[in-house]
């Protein structure tokens, strides 16, 4: 018998692997709930999305004829986890999209080579390359650029392209988006969402009994758990946000979390809608409405550009990424990183808004956070573990190629010609904090970083002025580094 297996990121609808003359297993595999392997404990939110989410597409398929199974993660516990699913159900050939997770198809290849079973794989509606365009795009590279094939991407979807060019003039219009939130800007607010009450009390009694000790709070969980209200957010950023969406997608608010941000990827993430629906319903948008082109090339970027790329790099780089570690950092993360209590006021208010919301934007995740764990010296592996399991779109391919890659430079730089780091004044320049005991900290750890790491930097053509820069200070000012460097890693590591 021949029968689908669909995950719990694969929801989407319609599906390419499902048919009415099969059954339909919805997988509720521990890589989503309990990674033994890793030893990830993922955010309360993100397995109530998942349990959720699962339901609601289970109940879909059921309505339009369907048969439909739900295996759930406590009956995955065994070596060979597919066994007792396949040989009850006499199961001979699986229909699979692809996981885009290597270990997941590792996994899932292993069990069924053991037990003799054929494999019909389908390309992913939840990105816009297929298989086949990923080796083409990303195989047999030693460094990859982002713009190069950001253009690409705009040529082969002939989108905001006029003739051959790009509509405007420009491919993109970063420096109009680094504007900082003027004082009294008002701040759209997120749509709520309404839940069934009986199952979203089932589900969170579930993770209370099963995942207590997991990090995050379930009380403020606010994130489409269907298709229809994945439209709804999407059309909700539309309306309301991506106007401004552009000028303000780097700018960090210590009082807001989501400010002009579109939010989709917890349900792009998961299928509960696609990029191409995505693409297609912003596009049509911006023919009736008039939108800034900062912030419709922007956003559509971040869909066709860094989305795909990160995708295609971890498809085919992601091992060498994940197992390299260029500044060889060993150390542990402080339990503060969990608490959201390392003193630095920045990082504290950026960890509590992942505790509560599981989410901030792609700056505080890059500038705060990957930059003080990257000035920190933290180990790659431990910074891959606290976003992998703080944040409820973390995936495996997504978290390679940003932590190991864009934050950690710890590919020794495969995919960026720098490290992202900084001193206090970005975070000030685009933020409403000042200058206090933590800008000095701050400060400390980046020119410590910079003169304890001077040879690679004098070789960096984007980087080299630092080492210049901190040449010029006094012996006492370069001693207080150190001095205030050591007084604050003793304190978070006590």
């Amino acid at each position: 018998m021949e029968s689908t297996f669909i995950f719990p990121h694969q929801l989407f609808y319609p599906h390419p692997a499902i048919s009415k003359k099969r059954k339909i297993f919805l997988i509720q595999d521990p890589v989503f709930f309990y990674d033994r392997e890793k030893r990830l404990k993922f955010h309360k939110q993100k397995i109530l999305l998942h349990l959720l989410s699962l339901y609601e597409f289970a109940e879909e398929l059921k309505m339009s004829g369907y048969t439909v199974y739900n295996i759930s993660v406590e009956n995955l516990n065994s070596e060979n986890e597919y066994k007792s699913i396949i040989t009850k159900n006499n199961i001979t050939k699986l229909h699979i999209c692809d996981v885009v997770d290597s270990y997941l198809l590792k996994k899932i290849i292993n069990n069924c080579k053991e037990l003799g079973l054929r494999i019909q794989w389908y390309d992913s509606p939840g990105f816009l390359l297929n298989q086949t365009d990923v080796r083409n795009e990303f195989s047999n590279k030693k460094s990859y650029y982002m713009s190069t094939f950001y253009k690409k991407q705009r040529k082969r979807y002939n989108i905001l392209m006029n003739k051959g060019e790009p509509q405007g003039g420009q491919w993109n219009y970063d420096i109009e988006n680094r504007k900082k939130l003027p004082k009294h800007i008002e701040i759209p607010t997120i749509s709520k969402f309404n839940y069934e009450k009986r199952n979203f009390e089932k589900f969170k009694n579930t993770i209370i009994r099963n995942f207590n000790d997991n990090p995050g709070s379930l009380s403020s969980f606010n994130f489409p758990i269907n298709r229809q209200q994945a439209s709804y957010a999407l059309n909700d950023f539309l309306q309301n946000r991506i106007e401004k969406f552009g000028n303000y997608e780097d700018a960090i608010s210590s009082d807001e979390t989501y400010l002009f941000h579109g939010v989709l990827t917890p349900y792009l993430n998961i299928g509960l809608i696609t990029p191409k629906e995505v693409l297609e319903q912003t596009l049509e948008f911006s023919n009736e409405n008039k939108i800034p082109l900062n912030s419709l090339e922007g956003f559509i970027r971040q869909i066709i550009g860094w989305r795909e790329f990160v995708r295609g790099i971890y498809c085919i780089n992601g091992y060498k990424q994940r197992t390299n570690n260029f500044w060889k950092f060993d150390k542990k993360l402080s339990k503060s990183f969990y608490l959201g209590k390392t003193t630095i006021d920045p990082v504290d208010d950026t960890i509590k808004k992942v505790l509560s919301h599981a989410y901030t934007h792609h700056i505080e995740r890059l500038m705060i956070l990957g930059n003080i764990m990257l000035l920190l010296e933290i180990s790659p592996d431990e910074v891959y573990k606290w976003f992998m399991e703080m944040y409820i779109d973390a995936y495996d391919w997504v978290m390679v190629p940003n932590v190991y890659g864009m934050s950690q430079f710890a590919d020794g730089g495969l995919m960026c010609t720098k490290p992202y780091i900084s001193a206090s004044n970005y975070i000030i320049k685009m933020s409403n904090y000042n200058k206090k005991y933590w800008s000095e900290v701050w400060d400390a750890l980046f020119w410590s970083f910079i003169n304890s790491h001077r040879e690679f930097f004098m070789k960096n053509y984007r980087m080299n002025m630092m080492v210049k820069i901190y040449d010029k200070k006094s012996k006492i000012q370069k001693n207080n580094y150190e001095k205030i460097k050591k007084q604050f890693t003793n304190l978070i590591n006590n």
